[in-house]
């Protein structure tokens, strides 16, 4: 029977396709939409995921941090390499230390130029960032001690200043000071926050204080903790040692910050969770306008085949065989249009993350899971037109024109 009423169902939609394909063209856009938001939401995460780990894992950097309050502005209290010594010295589970300030100046080599950060540090940042190096070699212990003027070009310098050329043994100007360059680093592209994360170079840190800052300030230290197990610990204990070191006493707030990427990204993935969450709820509004479709013109087709329903009532079909026909007419639409946008939706997100360079990731549970809202749509939206056919009197109905 079930078989005999669906082959029913089917052949009655087919008779009036283009009214069938444009009532479900609200499911149709709804689940497109859903799946499109839901897909390039994972994909996104899954990107930013992967570019915060190639920061480094199981990082930590403390910054100095002062809160500010009414008033006149209160200065940062940098640090200093000391700082970064008593870390690696006193912190367990540290595997990894490193200092760093930054200085923005002009790289020149022959008739280029280009403006680009140069971050002073030792060979220690290159194991925290795990950040190899493509061609030359790090800093000797001479070079890190004496502060020697030599460099490590990350790739965009290494192109904008020597374009096809080998950089290895030849000296820049960064500002008023000559760099012989060593080395170069591996590409790592661009962050997730939009950063060119190969505009660097690297010098040793001693070297860009002497010869840029002028003066023994670190501002940032990078810390890696040897496994993702002791991240915690480690975040404590360099809290302890700092708030000694730079004298705080209990009760008084911080002058400085500790962040590890972990908690980043877990923020990261969580934002974007929730924007994605946000925006299929928005989406699968059109579901319910499609719902609604699905309603109207159902009502219609059963103020059409009034007549039918009467003939087939009065020669003894029950009221639950034109309720099953009706409702599952209803759910077929919804079920068409449900394939249809998962096929749209699927091929419009795969092109979307393609075109702003995120990964395409395919979840089967988010087509089922819009596929079968879509059919629970059909059967709540067409549950009503389907139980006003199967309750027409078959006399009444026989006398309708």
């Amino acid at each position: 029977m079930w078989w005999t009423t669906l082959q029913l169902a089917w052949r009655e939609l087919r008779a009036n396709l283009l009214r069938s394909l444009l009532t479900t063209l609200g499911i149709i856009v709804g689940v497109a939409a859903v799946v499109t938001v839901v897909t390039l939401g994972q994909g996104l995460t899954v990107k930013v995921t992967a570019d915060i780990a190639s920061m480094g894992r199981n990082l930590l950097f403390v910054l100095p941090f002062t809160p500010q309050r009414a008033g006149p502005a209160t200065p940062q209290t940098p640090f200093k390499i000391d700082d970064a010594h008593a870390i690696e010295r006193e912190v367990r589970g540290a595997s990894a230390v490193a200092p760093s300030t930054i200085r923005q100046t002009q790289a020149v080599y022959g008739s280029n130029n280009w403006q680009v950060a140069v971050n002073g540090t030792t060979n220690p940042y290159f194991i925290v960032r795990e950040w190899p190096i493509a061609q030359g070699r790090i800093f000797t212990d001479s070079e890190e001690r004496g502060g020697k003027p030599v460099c490590i070009l990350g790739e965009t310098p290494r192109k904008e200043l020597f374009g096809q050329q080998t950089p290895l043994g030849a000296s820049i100007r960064l500002g008023a000071t000559s760099c012989e360059v060593i080395g170069v680093l591996a590409a790592k592209g661009q962050s997730t926050f939009g950063q060119d994360q190969d505009d660097t170079i690297i010098m040793p840190i001693l070297a860009v204080q002497r010869r840029m800052t002028g003066n023994d300030d670190v501002q940032q230290i990078w810390v890696s903790a040897a496994t993702a197990g002791q991240v915690r610990s480690v975040q404590e204990s360099i809290l302890s040692l700092m708030r000694e070191r730079r004298r705080i006493r209990p009760g008084e707030q911080d002058d400085f910050l500790i962040r590890d990427l972990q908690s980043v990204s877990s923020l990261v993935e969580s934002t974007t969770a929730l924007l994605t969450a946000g925006l299929s709820a928005v989406a699968a509004i059109s579901l319910l306008v499609g719902g609604i479709g699905i309603m109207n013109i159902m009502l219609v087709s059963v103020t059409e085949r009034t007549r039918e329903i009467g003939i087939r009532l009065a020669i003894g079909a029950l009221e639950r065989d034109v309720l099953a026909q009706f409702l599952i007419e209803a759910v077929l639409l919804s079920c068409v249009g449900g394939l249809i946008g998962a096929g749209l939706g699927l091929a419009g997100s795969a092109a979307i993350a393609y075109a702003i360079g995120v990964p395409f990731v395919l979840s089967p549970m988010v087509v089922v899971v819009a596929f079968g809202f879509s059919a629970a749509v059909g059967i709540v939206f067409g549950f009503f037109p389907a139980r006003r056919a199967a309750g027409l009197d078959p006399i009444e109905a026989l006398r309708y024109e």
